[in-house]
């Protein structure tokens, strides 16, 4: 087989798996993303002939979700009908009911799968072991064939009968494989470990600097994996025994998780005809703006933030607009600070503050001690020579140290919290072009006045309050191998502080706010201060970095902090409606070390609503909706809203998906059971003592018990506040949006802003069909009740 053939093979076969991210930068994104280009409907099926896995909910979720009024009966009976189907829902219940799980499994590539991941988790390593794999910096497939000779389940005498190079071993294991069915045997390859081969397209798609150091590709593991299937004389094209689950439960499973997400849609709707929106007319003297990420955890505390007083809120992309890599200055790591599709074209470092150089020396200091008693404590723990006096010198510690994690989390949280000196206290950021790093140069103007002009532009924001606050966001929890999911998606699994300091920084300098309002009219009153903050997300706690308030503001920001207390109180009483002190309750969830569940995360998100705030500020959206603020109406020729769709709206695709896959199958396309993990080489888990990389959220993150799902797996729906043919443009200008629409990975609503809201859905052909909200049955609302999203009972 030619060169250029083989490598065209072993692209196509790889679309059928996603990447797999490291734990340390866990970023959200559909598994099966190389099916994007095919219908939902189609994808699965095909999907569950490579991957042997489940892809739509089980029986008992739709019967739950039924029994709840959740699947509307009026909707989902003529949807059934119209697809030739008659029998009752208990009846295409039962039928779903009788229907096995899926599990495919190959006697042969199970063999294969124990070896290989015993090969890959030695070549891969990133700095947890102390003796590594030899020969590594020579790539995956020269270092496996100088030591292959040494694998007892090899039993090789030399490595002298096996090819020099990966390509070669391919094209001599396909020799007599028909070549019609080539592609199918490199596609079932791959997928039988799907994680760790997500882990290999991982590096040698983003290039980071372990795969430059050792190189890994699919070519090599490929070659690889099938010539250890030659050595063991095991049958590389071998065909499954079983087959998935039958054309009329599948399709039964695809029109009732349909049903589900028109019943979601249509409910919303309701909630949106029937709230009392504010108008522009109704002017206040604001205290506060505040923008939050779009995340789903925001609308939560935004609702009880604007209750509280004068405040307003807006949504915006956690990176703050900024794409942007982040250097910490504890460590020296740079890291990717905005979403994964964007290519960064900034580096942000801390220098010191003029004024705070002395502080500055005693932070260097402190974080240099606590580096290197960090460090002298993992060399002594895994160095072999120490590990026996090592145990019996610290047990005693450890073990005091055990106790008070276990007895006191909430109390040792709130000191460690404290207590950790704050780079934002002594320092400033600093924004420079990443070819630039080295001569430490700012980006010009122009770039800053962009960077600033644009978050107001897709905003839709003209008037401004005398405090702005840009909140980022993180999650604070101990003991979780998963923690990084829970920061932001926005900045590639990282906190968006440092983006929320650089843009509010950005945002001060008075020669930036001249230039917006020559060039873009945008005026910023001289009064006007932008504050940088950070929301906990697990405990609900808001708080702003002392080095960026301003003086005189000081009775404002208290009068604001005492409201955010009060916020924190209710958002943590709203999420855990039966805890005694919630907010004492989120703090020990914070710092419990045995705790499976510090916070839900992104679970139960459904809806992505792009428009202004007045849309839903009178809704309870129960944390179900990602938020965008947008003005159709201050985007004349449509560009704030095609970056909204090609950037947020991809992502929040990517988190739902994530959350779909992972609920509906957890031990396969999740992460299974935390209790049972063990950590991999630092960016991975597996499930026991080995086997496949797990590249999916953990079972705790989905589901309250073993079997009682929290999480419902439902299609992201987008509603759109702006005019459909706006949109219809944007998705014939952009063939990735247009298959994500069309395909119905996501679905697509546009509120016409000139009909009064008047829905209408995207269908397959890229088509408007009209669809009407459907109305909870409620008392009138009185003027300052906020609406429930509820269903009907």
């Amino acid at each position: 087989m030619k060169l250029d053939a083989l490598h065209s093979l072993i692209e196509q076969a790889g679309q059928v798996i996603g990447k797999t991210w490291p734990l340390y930068g866990f970023v959200t994104s559909n598994p099966l993303s190389g099916y994007e280009h095919i219908p939902f409907h189609k994808a699965l099926p095909e999907a569950m002939l490579q991957l042997g896995n489940s892809v739509y909910p089980k029986a008992e979720t739709f019967r739950k979700a039924y029994t709840y009024g959740e699947i509307a009966h009026e909707i989902l009976i003529p949807l059934l009908e119209k697809n030739g189907i008659h029998e009752s829902p208990e009846y295409c219940l039962q039928l779903m009911e009788s229907d096995h799980d899926l599990e495919i499994q190959n006697p042969n590539q199970l063999e294969l799968n124990r070896i290989c991941s015993k090969w890959l988790a030695a070549f891969l390593d990133e700095g947890v072991s102390e003796w590594t794999m030899p020969g590594r910096e020579q790539g995956f497939y020269a270092a496996w064939r100088n030591l292959a000779k040494y694998d007892r389940d090899l039993e090789l005498f030399s490595n002298s009968h096996i090819p020099k190079t990966a390509a070669e071993a391919i094209t001599l294991a396909l020799g007599d494989v028909p070549e019609e069915i080539k592609l199918s045997v490199l596609k079932s390859h791959l997928a039988a470990l799907p994680g760790w081969t997500g882990y290999i397209k991982y590096r040698m798609e983003t290039h980071t600097a372990w795969q430059e150091q050792f190189p890994i590709t699919l070519k090599e593991y490929l070659g690889v994996r099938l010539w250890i299937a030659k050595i063991l004389n095991l049958d590389i094209k071998q065909e499954n025994n079983e087959t998935p689950e039958n054309d009329t439960t599948g399709l039964l499973s695809h029109l009732w998780l349909t049903a589900w997400e028109m019943t979601w849609q249509r409910t919303l709707l309701g909630a949106l005809k029937t709230a009392k929106h504010s108008t522009d007319a109704a002017k206040v003297k604001l205290a506060a703006q505040f923008v939050f990420c779009i995340d789903t955890r925001s609308e939560v505390i935004r609702r009880h933030l604007e209750k509280q007083g004068p405040y307003q809120t807006y949504g915006y992309a956690g990176f703050f607009g900024i794409a942007m890599d982040y250097k910490h200055p504890n460590s020296g790591v740079v890291r990717k600070s905005c979403p994964p599709i964007l290519p960064s074209a900034y580096e942000v470092c801390e220098s010191a503050l003029p004024e705070r150089q002395q502080d500055f020396k005693l932070f260097q200091k402190r974080t240099n001690n606590r580096n290197f008693f960090t460090y002298l404590l993992k060399r002594m723990k895994n160095m072999l020579p120490a590990t026996f006096g090592y145990v019996e010198g610290t047990g005693i510690g450890y073990g005091f140290a055990m106790f008070i994690r276990t007895i006191v989390p909430g109390f040792l949280y709130r000191r460690l919290h404290n207590a950790n000196p704050a780079v934002e206290g002594v320092c400033e950021p600093k924004l420079m072009p990443k070819n630039m790093v080295n001569d430490h140069s700012e980006i010009p103007l122009s770039e800053k006045v962009a960077i600033v002009g644009s978050a107001f532009k897709l905003m839709g924001w003209r008037e401004f309050a005398p405090l702005v606050f840009f909140v980022g966001h993180g999650s604070h929890t101990a003991n979780n191998p998963f923690g990084s999911s829970l920061d932001c998606g926005a900045c590639a699994a990282g906190a968006g502080r440092h983006n929320a300091r650089m843009l509010a920084r950005l945002a001060n300098e008075p020669a930036v706010r001249q230039a917006l309002n020559h060039e873009a009219g945008i005026q910023i009153p001289e009064t006007t201060v932008f504050v940088a903050g950070e929301h906990n997300t697990t405990t609900d706690e808001v708080t702003f970095f002392k080095g960026d308030i301003p003086e005189g503001h000081g009775p404002q920001i208290k009068k604001i902090s005492e409201d955010l207390t009060r916020v924190q109180q209710q958002v943590t009483q709203e999420r855990m409606p039966f805890a005694h002190r919630s907010v004492n309750t989120a703090e020990r969830q914070a710092g419990d070390w045995s705790e499976t569940r510090p916070e839900w995360g992104l679970a139960k998100n459904a809806g992505f609503v792009i428009g202004p705030r007045s849309l839903t500020e009178k809704i309870n959206l129960e944390g179900r909706c990602f938020l965008h603020s947008y003005r159709w109406d201050l985007d004349p020729e449509g560009e704030a809203l095609e970056a909204i769709l090609q950037g947020p709206m991809v992502v929040t695709q990517w988190i739902n998906n994530h959350y779909y896959f992972s609920a509906v199958n957890p031990q396969n396309f999740g992460s299974g059971s935390k209790i049972t993990q063990n950590p991999v080489g630092q960016f991975g888990v597996v499930q026991g003592n080995g086997g496949d990389l797990k590249y999916g959220l953990p079972l705790q993150s989905l589901y309250i018990s073993d079997r009682e799902s929290y999480h419902e797996p439902l299609r992201l729906s987008v509603f759109i506040q702006a005019p459909r043919n706006w949109v219809s443009r944007i998705l014939n200008r952009h063939e990735n949006l247009k298959n994500l629409i069309a395909n119905q990975w996501i679905h697509a609503v546009v509120l016409e802003p000139e009909q009064a809201n008047k829905a209408y859905a995207c269908t397959p052909n890229l088509d408007w069909e009209p669809i009407e909200p459907q109305i909870a049955h409620e008392a009138e609302l009185e003027e300052n009740e906020v609406a429930h999203l509820v269903f009907a009972q």
